[in-house]
């Protein structure tokens, strides 16, 4: 591994990057949401075209050259240089907020592979709201790395605009269902990002064609890492378990957190996707949502998954995800729980499950569809069981579902 520090350049093939590879972010900022992005610039260092911007509104490339995986602190691009075209010359990795400012970051770093790494904090900046962390260039007919570290004094859209990009007009969350604004053009880039913010609160989508919503991705995620001035004495460390009962997460098996959702279909059937019973339902058949995997210990940084085929969204009524601790004490408040809900063309609606309860169960979020569009409720309720009542089925009973409940495991 080699470390890289701040200005020093070196050629990706004396590094043994010959292939496609990762580069890797860990930003450290505490309780500051810090927004990560990559842009495929020209020559000229501008955004010459938009789809080679890559970030939490537009999570892949053309041809997949470039895509993102976003996990709490850890962002992971995948990078395949050989199916960017000619035009693209550089790809400029950055880190922005609207919160702070770059000073406050901990120990950072940028890596490649396994092949070099980049290490910043906040003493390296000033009041900037952003930073260009590193990039990769082409300098006569090789792929070389340049580590930069360079503080700018605006945040994203700043970023933006200094790449020559084109920012769309922000939506924002509306109390009631409301006409929502035409499209934007398609050399534009949306930033927003809409956080339901209080019980109750609501987000009215319309489709942007004829051809429905899309693969939409509702995705789970919990603080993953250790407390803040502890050194993890292993990846078990760092766990659910050790975030609730403050120790490492058992290696006997650890703690259980699930998502699943309750839904009704437009004809009027009902039922529920969730491991517990082994329900994974189905992407291309009814009832068009899946889930993906069982993650039985928070040990998988991308979380739990539910895929909802948007295609078919006319064919759906609502959609309840709730997340259900199946093994452990709940503490809810340890958990610092987030569901994000991204939709393709549409900007990433964000939902914390930021309130306290003892109870297992947690009703995070009602889909609906109304009139056609896909309206997004924060609900964040808890439930218990209660006698012979148990937490799904008080849950059920709260928002009418009316399903008939048994004891279920998973194998």
């Amino acid at each position: 591994m080699t470390n890289f520090t701040r200005g020093q350049k070196g050629k990706l093939a004396d590094l043994g990057l010959n292939g496609p590879f990762a580069v890797t972010l860990d930003i450290v900022s505490g309780s500051m949401e810090v927004d990560v992005s990559c842009f495929g610039v020209d020559a000229a260092g501008k955004l010459s075209d938009d789809r080679y911007m890559v970030f939490f509104n537009q999570k892949s490339a053309p041809d997949n050259a470039i895509t993102v995986d976003l996990n709490g602190p850890r962002s992971t691009f995948q990078v395949d240089l050989a199916r960017l075209p000619a035009s693209i010359d550089k790809l400029v990795f950055t880190a922005a907020t609207e919160q702070g400012s770059m000073r406050a970051l901990g120990n950072s770093s940028m890596a490649l592979g396994q092949a070099a790494t980049f290490a910043f904090t906040g003493n390296d900046f000033q009041d900037e709201k952003a930073v260009i962390i590193g990039e990769l260039y082409r300098r006569d007919g090789s792929w070389r790395f340049g580590a930069v570290g360079q503080g700018f004094a605006g945040g994203l859209a700043a970023l933006l605009k200094h790449f020559g990009g084109s920012e769309a007009a922000s939506s924002s969350p509306a109390p009631v269902p409301t006409p929502a604004a035409p499209p934007p053009p398609a050399n534009k880039i949306s930033l927003s990002k809409i956080r339901l913010e209080k019980r109750g609160d609501k987000i009215s989508l319309d489709k942007r064609d004829s051809g429905g919503y899309g693969r939409i991705r509702v995705n789970l995620n919990w603080n993953q890492n250790a407390s803040q001035g502890q050194a993890p004495a292993s990846k078990l460390d760092t766990g659910f378990l050790g975030k609730l009962f403050n120790k490492p997460a058992g290696r006997s098996g650890g703690i259980d957190l699930d998502i699943g959702c309750l839904f009704e279909m437009s004809g009027g059937a009902k039922s529920a996707v969730q491991a517990l019973g082994n329900s994974w339902g189905a992407y291309d058949r009814p009832p068009y949502i899946h889930l993906e995997g069982d993650d039985r210990t928070g040990s998988i940084s991308s979380g739990e998954n539910i895929f909802i085929n948007g295609t078919h969204f006319d064919q759906i009524k609502r959609v309840l995800v709730y997340a259900f601790i199946y093994e452990g004490v709940p503490n809810w408040a340890a958990t610092d729980g987030v569901v994000t809900i991204e939709i393709p063309g549409q900007p990433t609606v964000e939902v914390r499950l930021d309130s306290d309860s003892q109870h297992a169960m947690c009703a995070i979020a009602m889909l609906e569809n109304h009139g056609g569009n896909l309206q997004v409720t924060k609900l964040v309720e808890y439930f218990g069981g209660q006698g012979k009542i148990t937490a799904h089925q008080a849950m059920d009973e709260r928002y009418n579902f009316g399903l008939n409940w048994k004891a279920g495991r998973k194998d």
